[in-house]
């Protein structure tokens, strides 16, 4: 770090040096906080808008809380860059993402000041609570905040953790701050926007609401139950605070949270506070980088860029598979009028960009939330729709219940497009779809594929969607061989294989888009090669047929070794007593953390490298 750039900043590299400056310096020190972030994430690229929006936030937080023994968990972690620059790793911090170097999200290994693992969304609340009743419980008086942003806080698990809080006696001492920003990746959606945003800002109203609050005293005494109780339906019509007093929380706010005095001020009166306390801020994702600002959507996440320029457009190149998804929707759609397309809160990310645009009335955000967003699908295929659920295999684990209890034990139609299955590389083990073949396989009156390129991506699709039943297509993130996908709406037959290459007495089985690391090893054996396109159900016939001359078999997949398609093939040969020599390369019984995608697949040894060296080994 320039010390003369940020003359403050570099010298608290931990709070505790952070808390012996006066408060009249914080400002200058968020000032270069954000300055360093920007500089930081234009050269390595990272999550950018969420932790611009909370840097004043992440200031106070550390300045006036004795972290890391109180403790500080911040929801999804998008956030945290800050966080991780004031927390001993600043000048580690352009390593982010990169093999052995800082992680993405939180992690507790990293850092005594990382409180809670996270990467995935609306976890926070749970987790401090739980941390605070233990805390309470031993008569510990450490105190818990948890930060929530208002796309997070969309999510059912949010909404259980608040119930939970707000119900309990004694009280939990710990404090929600709900970071309200009107974004998660994309705009947020939903009722409970619609009411965040019903925002009071009148000096004269604000004036009585907190007028309102000194007359109660007592909260226990009859008459200010009664004042209270009315003081809380009255402002309920002005500002979003109603439904959060209700669930037992005091709420403050809403106020805002780039005012650095303001916000010291509010929190250090929830310290002072006992019981569930919500502080509501408003913040801008993006905040002092007007490009960001203006475009909280492209900025959320960035490759390296020249912040006196922005982000450049790239140029085309091959088309990912997530943009094979996008356009064969559209097709789908043009064809077939019962279509309906579902994402919880990942238009971007899912590729549905296009669809919401030209099919707006069969576009379906549910925000965050998976579980509603699978059960959903679920009713409307009870109606005669035709649902396609778009979702990361990361992702697909949190409506787990759903997949199982709601669609595949009715057998309904749906489709689920699972997208960033396998490895996905910098954003490590919390966004990893390592596990999806093992939890799908094993549920009755599932159909599920593994396209090896652009091109089976597309015929898979249009496979799984005429099929009358659950199917799923999971496809890795990132752009595949570079085969044309095409413009039909071909179909494939269920179950059947495709054998790419006829060899002797090595069999290489491939489930999905390692078949592309395989082929050349193939090829150097003399092996017979098959793309098995289908985990469930598996090509019999072919496996029988293969089963006669070749003695020796290699499963390949970017999933779990354990109970993956591997595993589907093993369990098949043993019940029909076939005595096949079978290798299974997949994915490790651990998680790999965070590097890029090639350099992770090299280390499972499901490259064409490793894909060799293990055949090789077990058959010298």
């Amino acid at each position: 770090m320039d010390r003369e750039r940020y003359p403050l900043l570099s010298r608290i590299p931990t709070p505790d040096l952070l808390r012996q400056l006066p408060e009249s310096e914080l400002p200058k020190v968020a000032e270069e906080l954000r300055a360093y972030l920007i500089e930081t994430v234009s050269q390595v690229g990272g999550h950018f808008g969420a932790g611009l929006g909370v840097v004043e936030l992440t200031v106070a937080l550390h300045y006036l809380y004795e972290t890391p023994a109180d403790r500080l968990v911040w929801d999804v972690g998008h956030q945290c860059y800050p966080h991780k620059i004031l927390t001993g790793r600043a000048e580690t911090i352009h390593t982010v993402k990169k093999k052995d170097g800082v992680a993405p999200f939180p992690r507790r290994e990293e850092s005594p000041y990382d409180t809670f693992g996270v990467g995935h969304s609306s976890t926070s609340i749970s987790a401090a609570l739980g941390m605070a009743v233990a805390a309470q419980r031993d008569g510990d008086g450490r105190q818990f905040v948890a930060v929530i942003g208002d796309g997070a806080l969309t999510a059912g698990m949010a909404f259980e953790a608040l119930n939970h809080a707000g119900g309990m006696e004694p009280e939990p001492d710990f404090l929600v701050i709900l970071n309200d920003n009107q974004m998660s990746i994309s705009e947020n959606v939903g009722g409970l926007t619609k009411m965040l945003g019903r925002v009071m800002t009148s000096r004269t109203l604000n004036a009585v609401r907190e007028g309102g609050k000194k007359i109660l005293g007592d909260k226990n005494k009859p008459a200010a139950k009664f004042v209270r109780r009315w003081e809380e339906h009255w402002k309920g019509m002005f500002v979003p605070s109603t439904l959060f007093e209700e669930m037992g929380f005091h709420y403050n706010g809403p106020i805002d949270g780039h005012d650095l005095p303001a916000l010291l001020q509010a929190l250090k009166t929830a310290k002072t506070l006992k019981g569930p306390q919500l502080l509501h801020v408003i913040t801008t994702k993006g905040k002092g980088y007007e490009l960001a600002e203006g475009d909280q959507i492209e900025y959320h996440a960035v490759s390296p860029f020249d912040p006196n320029v922005g982000v450049q457009k790239k140029g085309p190149g091959k088309p990912t598979y997530t943009s094979v998804f996008g356009d064969w929707l559209c097709d789908m759609a043009a064809a077939d009028q019962k279509l309906m397309g579902i994402t919880p809160a990942m238009r971007e990310g899912s590729g549905l960009v296009r669809f919401s645009q030209e099919y707006p009335l069969r576009y379906f955000d549910t925000a965050i939330a998976e579980q509603h967003a699978v059960t959903f699908a679920a009713g409307l295929a009870c109606e005669g729709a035709k649902p396609v659920v778009a979702i990361y295999s990361s992702f697909l684990q949190r409506a787990y219940d759903q997949l199982i209890h709601d669609v595949a034990l009715q057998n309904l139609d749906v489709l689920f497009a699972i997208d960033r299955a396998g490895l996905v590389g910098p954003d490590g083990a919390t966004h990893a779809g390592s596990f999806d073949l093992s939890f799908l396989r094993c549920i009755p009156n599932m159909v599920i594929m593994a396209p090896s390129d652009e091109r089976e991506c597309r015929l898979m699709l249009s496979t799984g969607y005429r099929h009358p039943g659950p199917a799923a297509v999971r496809y890795p993130r990132g752009s595949g061989t570079g085969v044309a996908a095409g413009e039909d709406l071909a179909t494939i037959e269920i179950g059947k294989a495709r054998t790419v290459r006829q060899g002797r007495g090595l069999a290489i089985l491939c489930f999905g888009s390692p078949l592309a690391a395989a082929q050349p090893v193939a090829e150097e054996l003399d092996a017979t090669l098959v793309d098995m396109r289908f985990v469930k159900p598996l090509d019999e016939t072919l496996l029988a047929e293969l089963a006669k001359d070749h003695g020796r078999f290699v499963t390949v997949e970017d999933n779990a070794v354990m109970g993956g398609a591997g595993s589907a093939v093993s369990e098949w040969f043993r019940a029909r007593r076939i005595d096949a020599d079978l290798l299974q390369l997949g994915l490790p019984d651990r998680y790999q953390e965070h590097a890029s995608r090639e350099e992770l697949l090299a280390e499972a040894g499901i490259d064409q490298a490793g894909i060799r060296a293990a055949i090789a080994a077990r058959w010298p």
